[in-house]
Protein backbone atom coordinates (compact mmCIF):
# COMPACT_ATOMS: atom_id res chain seq x y z
CA UNK A 1 0.00 0.00 0.00
CA UNK A 2 1.11 3.45 -1.10
CA UNK A 3 1.78 6.36 1.41
CA UNK A 4 -0.05 8.72 -0.56
CA UNK A 5 -2.91 7.93 -3.42
CA UNK A 6 -4.50 10.39 -5.23
CA UNK A 7 -7.06 9.61 -7.36
CA UNK A 8 -8.95 11.71 -9.86
CA UNK A 9 -8.36 15.25 -8.54
CA UNK A 10 -9.57 18.66 -9.67
CA UNK A 11 -9.35 21.62 -8.45
CA UNK A 12 -11.12 24.61 -9.98
CA UNK A 13 -11.53 28.14 -9.14
CA UNK A 14 -14.91 29.74 -9.94
CA UNK A 15 -14.38 33.73 -10.98
CA UNK A 16 -17.39 36.35 -12.33
CA UNK A 17 -15.97 35.41 -15.68
CA UNK A 18 -15.05 31.92 -15.89
CA UNK A 19 -14.17 28.85 -13.95
CA UNK A 20 -10.53 27.89 -13.74
CA UNK A 21 -9.76 24.01 -13.64
CA UNK A 22 -6.24 24.63 -11.89
CA UNK A 23 -5.90 20.93 -11.55
CA UNK A 24 -7.95 18.67 -14.26
CA UNK A 25 -8.28 14.46 -12.99
CA UNK A 26 -4.57 14.28 -11.46
CA UNK A 27 -3.81 10.70 -10.36
CA UNK A 28 -0.79 9.72 -8.51
CA UNK A 29 1.07 7.53 -5.43
CA UNK A 30 4.08 7.81 -3.38
CA UNK A 31 5.35 5.18 -1.57
CA UNK A 32 7.42 5.40 2.11
CA UNK A 33 10.83 6.80 1.58
CA UNK A 34 10.28 7.52 -1.77
CA UNK A 35 10.82 11.14 -3.76
CA UNK A 36 7.97 11.81 -7.08
CA UNK A 37 9.46 14.83 -8.85
CA UNK A 38 6.53 16.88 -10.27
CA UNK A 39 7.33 19.37 -13.18
CA UNK A 40 6.16 21.92 -15.57
CA UNK A 41 6.32 25.19 -16.68
CA UNK A 42 4.96 27.77 -14.19
CA UNK A 43 1.25 28.13 -14.33
CA UNK A 44 0.74 23.82 -14.78
CA UNK A 45 -0.86 23.36 -11.37
CA UNK A 46 2.11 22.10 -9.61
CA UNK A 47 1.90 24.15 -6.47
CA UNK A 48 -1.77 23.65 -6.37
CA UNK A 49 -1.95 20.02 -6.70
CA UNK A 50 0.02 20.03 -3.25
CA UNK A 51 -1.68 23.04 -2.16
CA UNK A 52 -5.12 21.06 -2.67
CA UNK A 53 -3.69 17.24 -1.39
CA UNK A 54 -2.59 19.20 2.03
CA UNK A 55 -5.94 20.93 2.58
CA UNK A 56 -4.52 24.33 1.83
CA UNK A 57 -6.56 25.64 -0.90
CA UNK A 58 -8.59 28.36 0.12
CA UNK A 59 -12.14 29.92 -1.30
CA UNK A 60 -13.08 30.45 -4.40
CA UNK A 61 -11.13 26.72 -4.85
CA UNK A 62 -13.26 24.11 -4.61
CA UNK A 63 -11.20 20.41 -3.99
CA UNK A 64 -12.86 17.30 -5.51
CA UNK A 65 -11.15 13.72 -5.92
CA UNK A 66 -12.50 10.28 -5.73
CA UNK A 67 -10.10 9.28 -3.07
CA UNK A 68 -7.41 10.47 -1.55
CA UNK A 69 -5.54 8.34 0.99
CA UNK A 70 -2.71 8.54 3.72
CA UNK A 71 -1.57 5.44 4.93
CA UNK A 72 -4.94 3.93 4.02
CA UNK A 73 -7.23 6.61 5.54
CA UNK A 74 -9.16 9.05 3.43
CA UNK A 75 -8.06 12.38 4.13
CA UNK A 76 -11.83 14.02 4.45
CA UNK A 77 -12.56 11.55 6.59
CA UNK A 78 -9.63 11.88 8.75
CA UNK A 79 -9.74 15.20 8.74
CA UNK A 80 -6.87 18.02 7.32
CA UNK A 81 -6.00 19.46 10.19
CA UNK A 82 -5.34 15.43 12.33
CA UNK A 83 -3.12 14.74 9.59
CA UNK A 84 -1.19 17.92 8.47
CA UNK A 85 1.21 16.75 11.61
CA UNK A 86 2.37 13.72 9.17
CA UNK A 87 1.94 15.85 6.12
CA UNK A 88 4.49 18.81 5.70
CA UNK A 89 5.34 21.77 3.71
CA UNK A 90 9.01 23.53 2.45
CA UNK A 91 7.51 26.45 0.73
CA UNK A 92 9.57 28.80 -2.08
CA UNK A 93 10.64 31.57 -0.34
CA UNK A 94 11.24 31.18 3.19
CA UNK A 95 11.00 35.11 4.12
CA UNK A 96 7.47 35.54 3.08
CA UNK A 97 6.81 31.62 5.10
CA UNK A 98 8.63 32.71 8.25
CA UNK A 99 6.76 35.64 10.61
CA UNK A 100 9.07 38.70 10.71
CA UNK A 101 8.11 39.25 14.29
CA UNK A 102 9.02 36.18 16.04
CA UNK A 103 12.41 34.38 16.71
CA UNK A 104 12.94 31.28 14.79
CA UNK A 105 13.22 29.37 17.93
CA UNK A 106 9.43 30.75 18.85
CA UNK A 107 8.35 29.28 15.10
CA UNK A 108 9.83 26.33 15.75
CA UNK A 109 8.42 25.76 18.83
CA UNK A 110 4.69 26.78 17.74
CA UNK A 111 5.17 23.53 15.14
CA UNK A 112 6.49 21.71 18.27
CA UNK A 113 3.76 22.53 20.55
CA UNK A 114 0.69 21.66 18.41
CA UNK A 115 1.62 18.59 16.96
CA UNK A 116 4.12 17.07 19.66
CA UNK A 117 2.71 18.85 22.86
CA UNK A 118 6.41 20.11 24.08
CA UNK A 119 6.48 22.80 26.15
CA UNK A 120 9.00 25.48 27.53
CA UNK A 121 12.59 24.10 27.98
CA UNK A 122 11.83 20.91 26.54
CA UNK A 123 10.39 23.01 23.40
CA UNK A 124 13.07 24.95 22.94
CA UNK A 125 15.34 22.17 23.27
CA UNK A 126 14.20 20.22 20.81
CA UNK A 127 14.03 23.15 18.47
CA UNK A 128 17.88 23.60 19.24
CA UNK A 129 18.31 20.23 18.21
CA UNK A 130 16.35 20.19 14.93
CA UNK A 131 18.60 23.33 14.38
CA UNK A 132 21.26 21.54 14.70
CA UNK A 133 20.17 18.79 12.55
CA UNK A 134 19.61 21.21 9.30
CA UNK A 135 23.10 22.22 9.52
CA UNK A 136 22.70 25.44 11.55
CA UNK A 137 25.55 26.60 13.25
CA UNK A 138 25.73 27.88 16.87
CA UNK A 139 22.11 26.77 17.05
CA UNK A 140 21.73 27.83 20.80
CA UNK A 141 22.45 31.15 20.01
CA UNK A 142 20.60 31.59 16.91
CA UNK A 143 17.23 30.27 18.39
CA UNK A 144 16.72 33.42 19.52
CA UNK A 145 17.22 35.54 16.46
CA UNK A 146 14.74 36.99 13.68
CA UNK A 147 14.31 35.52 10.28
CA UNK A 148 16.39 38.72 8.93
CA UNK A 149 19.19 37.81 11.10
CA UNK A 150 19.76 34.84 9.11
CA UNK A 151 20.82 34.56 5.30
CA UNK A 152 18.74 33.26 2.64
CA UNK A 153 20.56 29.37 2.79
CA UNK A 154 19.93 29.33 6.63
CA UNK A 155 16.61 31.07 6.63
CA UNK A 156 15.36 28.04 4.09
CA UNK A 157 17.15 25.78 6.69
CA UNK A 158 15.47 26.50 9.67
CA UNK A 159 11.74 26.59 7.01
CA UNK A 160 12.84 22.78 6.94
CA UNK A 161 13.24 22.66 10.33
CA UNK A 162 9.94 23.96 11.18
CA UNK A 163 8.56 21.52 8.79
CA UNK A 164 10.18 18.41 10.17
CA UNK A 165 8.80 19.72 13.62
CA UNK A 166 5.98 17.98 12.76
CA UNK A 167 7.88 14.67 12.62
CA UNK A 168 6.21 14.07 9.11
CA UNK A 169 5.58 10.67 6.97
CA UNK A 170 5.42 13.09 3.72
CA UNK A 171 7.20 16.35 3.00
CA UNK A 172 5.99 18.28 0.40
CA UNK A 173 9.01 20.92 -1.17
CA UNK A 174 7.48 23.30 -3.45
CA UNK A 175 9.95 24.73 -5.71
CA UNK A 176 12.49 24.85 -2.59
CA UNK A 177 15.59 25.81 -3.98
CA UNK A 178 14.20 28.48 -6.79
CA UNK A 179 15.31 31.74 -4.84
CA UNK A 180 18.96 30.43 -4.32
CA UNK A 181 22.28 30.93 -5.65
CA UNK A 182 23.46 27.56 -6.96
CA UNK A 183 26.39 26.58 -4.42
CA UNK A 184 23.29 27.15 -1.44
CA UNK A 185 21.04 25.23 -4.03
CA UNK A 186 23.39 22.17 -3.74
CA UNK A 187 23.63 22.33 0.27
CA UNK A 188 20.07 22.09 0.67
CA UNK A 189 18.95 19.02 -1.91
CA UNK A 190 22.23 17.46 0.29
CA UNK A 191 20.55 17.99 3.36
CA UNK A 192 16.94 17.12 2.01
CA UNK A 193 18.63 13.58 1.09
CA UNK A 194 20.49 13.28 4.44
CA UNK A 195 17.76 13.79 5.84
CA UNK A 196 15.19 11.48 3.41
CA UNK A 197 17.41 8.72 4.43
CA UNK A 198 17.35 9.23 7.99
CA UNK A 199 13.96 9.36 8.48
CA UNK A 200 12.89 7.53 6.28
CA UNK A 201 10.37 10.31 4.53
CA UNK A 202 8.78 10.23 1.37
CA UNK A 203 9.17 13.72 -0.99
CA UNK A 204 6.86 15.59 -3.28
CA UNK A 205 9.32 17.38 -4.40
CA UNK A 206 8.01 20.14 -7.05
CA UNK A 207 10.11 22.07 -9.62
CA UNK A 208 10.53 23.65 -12.96
CA UNK A 209 14.15 22.65 -13.11
CA UNK A 210 14.67 19.22 -14.48
CA UNK A 211 18.59 19.36 -13.50
CA UNK A 212 17.29 19.26 -9.87
CA UNK A 213 14.47 16.14 -10.83
CA UNK A 214 17.70 14.18 -11.93
CA UNK A 215 19.57 14.49 -9.14
CA UNK A 216 16.61 14.09 -6.63
CA UNK A 217 13.79 12.52 -7.91
CA UNK A 218 13.01 8.20 -7.96
CA UNK A 219 10.08 9.11 -10.27
CA UNK A 220 8.66 11.73 -12.60
CA UNK A 221 5.54 13.10 -13.25
CA UNK A 222 5.55 15.98 -15.47
CA UNK A 223 2.61 18.55 -15.41
CA UNK A 224 0.74 20.73 -18.13
CA UNK A 225 -2.20 22.45 -17.89
CA UNK A 226 -3.80 20.90 -15.17
CA UNK A 227 -3.00 17.44 -16.42
CA UNK A 228 -0.31 14.81 -15.97
CA UNK A 229 1.42 14.07 -19.51
CA UNK A 230 3.77 11.68 -18.37
CA UNK A 231 5.00 9.48 -15.42
CA UNK A 232 8.41 6.95 -15.54
CA UNK A 233 11.26 6.49 -13.15
CA UNK A 234 13.63 8.88 -13.48
CA UNK A 235 16.20 7.45 -15.37
CA UNK A 236 13.73 5.90 -17.90
CA UNK A 237 12.35 9.60 -18.42
CA UNK A 238 15.84 11.00 -19.05
CA UNK A 239 16.82 8.54 -21.19
CA UNK A 240 14.17 8.40 -23.57
CA UNK A 241 11.06 10.67 -22.97
CA UNK A 242 7.99 10.26 -24.86
CA UNK A 243 5.82 13.19 -24.49
CA UNK A 244 6.50 15.83 -27.36
CA UNK A 245 6.39 18.54 -23.74
CA UNK A 246 8.44 16.67 -22.05
CA UNK A 247 11.15 16.35 -24.69
CA UNK A 248 11.02 20.04 -25.03
CA UNK A 249 11.95 20.82 -21.12
CA UNK A 250 14.84 18.07 -21.46
CA UNK A 251 16.29 19.63 -24.49
CA UNK A 252 16.10 23.52 -22.42
CA UNK A 253 18.88 21.83 -19.79
CA UNK A 254 22.12 23.33 -21.09
CA UNK A 255 24.66 20.33 -22.45
CA UNK A 256 21.59 18.35 -23.82
CA UNK A 257 21.72 19.83 -27.03
CA UNK A 258 23.04 17.86 -29.78
CA UNK A 259 22.98 20.81 -32.29
CA UNK A 260 25.26 23.74 -31.11
CA UNK A 261 25.16 25.90 -28.52
CA UNK A 262 21.43 27.40 -29.02
CA UNK A 263 19.06 26.08 -26.90
CA UNK A 264 15.82 25.49 -28.55
CA UNK A 265 12.25 26.32 -27.01
CA UNK A 266 8.96 25.90 -27.07
CA UNK A 267 6.89 28.31 -28.30
CA UNK A 268 3.70 29.60 -26.58
CA UNK A 269 2.55 29.50 -23.16
CA UNK A 270 1.21 27.02 -21.03
CA UNK A 271 -3.14 27.63 -21.72
CA UNK A 272 -5.14 28.42 -18.66
CA UNK A 273 -7.71 25.43 -18.93
CA UNK A 274 -11.32 26.65 -18.31
CA UNK A 275 -13.55 24.40 -19.99
CA UNK A 276 -13.53 20.02 -20.17
CA UNK A 277 -10.67 19.00 -22.67
CA UNK A 278 -12.44 17.91 -25.69
CA UNK A 279 -8.39 17.86 -27.32
CA UNK A 280 -5.03 17.65 -26.45
CA UNK A 281 -4.45 20.91 -24.35
CA UNK A 282 -0.52 20.88 -25.85
CA UNK A 283 -1.37 20.58 -29.10
CA UNK A 284 -1.09 24.12 -30.43
CA UNK A 285 2.55 23.87 -29.27
CA UNK A 286 3.30 21.11 -30.57
CA UNK A 287 5.79 19.64 -33.27
CA UNK A 288 3.89 16.51 -33.96
CA UNK A 289 0.55 17.57 -33.58
CA UNK A 290 -1.88 16.21 -36.27
CA UNK A 291 -5.67 16.47 -37.07
CA UNK A 292 -6.71 14.39 -34.20
CA UNK A 293 -4.77 15.87 -31.60
CA UNK A 294 -7.46 19.01 -31.80
CA UNK A 295 -10.24 17.05 -31.78
CA UNK A 296 -9.28 13.83 -29.34
CA UNK A 297 -7.98 14.14 -25.47
CA UNK A 298 -5.61 11.65 -25.08
CA UNK A 299 -5.76 9.66 -22.56
CA UNK A 300 -2.85 7.91 -20.64
CA UNK A 301 -1.14 4.91 -22.61
CA UNK A 302 1.82 2.64 -21.32
CA UNK A 303 4.44 3.02 -23.71
CA UNK A 304 6.74 0.52 -21.45
CA UNK A 305 7.31 -1.07 -18.16
CA UNK A 306 6.37 1.52 -15.51
CA UNK A 307 6.34 4.22 -17.93
CA UNK A 308 2.91 5.85 -18.99
CA UNK A 309 2.10 9.10 -21.72
CA UNK A 310 -1.19 10.61 -22.34
CA UNK A 311 -0.13 11.34 -26.26
CA UNK A 312 -2.11 10.16 -29.71
CA UNK A 313 1.28 9.09 -30.83
CA UNK A 314 0.87 5.83 -29.20
CA UNK A 315 -2.22 5.95 -29.47
CA UNK A 316 -3.40 2.19 -31.62
CA UNK A 317 -6.46 3.72 -32.55
CA UNK A 318 -4.52 6.77 -34.83
CA UNK A 319 -2.16 5.62 -37.16
CA UNK A 320 -1.69 8.95 -38.87
CA UNK A 321 2.24 10.13 -38.37
CA UNK A 322 2.83 12.94 -37.49
CA UNK A 323 5.22 15.54 -39.18
CA UNK A 324 9.03 14.61 -39.25
CA UNK A 325 11.66 17.20 -37.50
CA UNK A 326 10.54 19.50 -34.72
CA UNK A 327 11.47 18.24 -31.19
CA UNK A 328 12.46 14.87 -32.17
CA UNK A 329 15.26 16.31 -33.79
CA UNK A 330 16.78 17.84 -31.36
CA UNK A 331 16.79 15.63 -28.69
CA UNK A 332 16.34 12.19 -30.56
CA UNK A 333 14.63 9.10 -29.33
CA UNK A 334 12.62 6.48 -31.38
CA UNK A 335 8.73 7.14 -31.51
CA UNK A 336 6.55 4.87 -31.44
Amino acid sequence: MALLEVEELHTTFHTEKETIRAVDGVSFEIERGETLGLVGESGSGKSVTARSVLGLVDEPGIVEAEAMRFRGDDLAEVGWEQARGDLSIVFQDPINSMNPVYTVGNQIEEALRIHQNLRGKAATDEAISLLKDVGIPDAARRVDEYPHQFSGGMRQRAVIAIALACDPDLLVCDEPTTALDVTIQAQILDLLDELQREEDLAVLFITHDMGVIEETADRVSVMYAGELIETAPVDKLFENPRHPYTRGLLASIPGRTVNGDRLPTIEGEVPTATSEPDSCRFAPRCAYAFADCNQVHPERINVSEDHGAACLLYDERFPEEPPAGGIDAVVGGDER
